[in-house]
């Protein structure tokens, strides 16, 4: 078993890749509110989905405050009130061998993008995103997810908001990215 989620992710080889699975691993700071909700959001998205079954997925933090802990209670009860249950995950931080293991690394902002650059070998920095990068039009001038840790409910709910549309655009690109392969078949046309 490894990472925040204790979902065993050990199946995944070096490339990141096992048997057709595609791995995704979600990043914030202290991996406490804004990357386990990702996770949860992204689990339920992908269970709910083609996809069930063939997305390895965790989250982990820049920073090692918070290793072994639940998720923010904040963040839980958000969740939980759209149907995210987010009490199995557990903080850990980002490894060396994530780079390795993981197909997509999405990070939710700027500050923690740039310390995953100077961690990662230049050879797979092209694995790591914005999350926000697959979301929709309706927040184009979104770039970051921003922290909710200092704020109140609203900040939750906004953080929330983000994540969800960032969940969704990167489950539509996988799920595109799979059609293109031949995995799956093109959805019905709608009238």
């Amino acid at each position: 078993m490894s990472g925040g989620s204790g979902v065993d992710t050990d199946d995944v080889s070096a490339d990141g890749v096992s048997d057709g699975r595609v791995s995704v691993l979600f990043v914030c700071m202290g991996n406490i509110c804004r990357s386990p909700t990702a996770e949860g959001v992204f689990r339920k998205l992908v269970a709910d989905s083609p996809l069930a079954g063939r997305v390895n997925m965790d989250s982990a933090g820049t920073h090692g405050y918070h290793i072994d802990a639940a998720p923010d209670a904040r963040s839980i009860e958000h969740a939980a009130r759209r149907g995210y249950d987010l009490t199995p995950l557990r903080g850990r931080q980002v490894s060396a061998a994530d780079f390795e293991r993981f197909d997509y690394i999405l990070v939710a902002d700027a500050m923690n993008m740039k310390l995953l650059k100077a961690m990662c070998p230049t050879r797979l920095q092209h694995k790591i995103d914005f999350l926000l990068d697959y979301g929709s039009a309706q927040h184009e001038d979104e770039a970051e997810v921003p922290d909710p840790y200092h704020g109140d409910a609203d900040d939750f709910e906004i953080a929330l908001d983000l994540i969800e549309d960032g969940c969704k655009g990167l489950l539509e690109f996988l799920l595109d990215q799979q059609r293109m392969r031949g995995g799956l078949s093109s959805p019905a046309p709608t009238r």
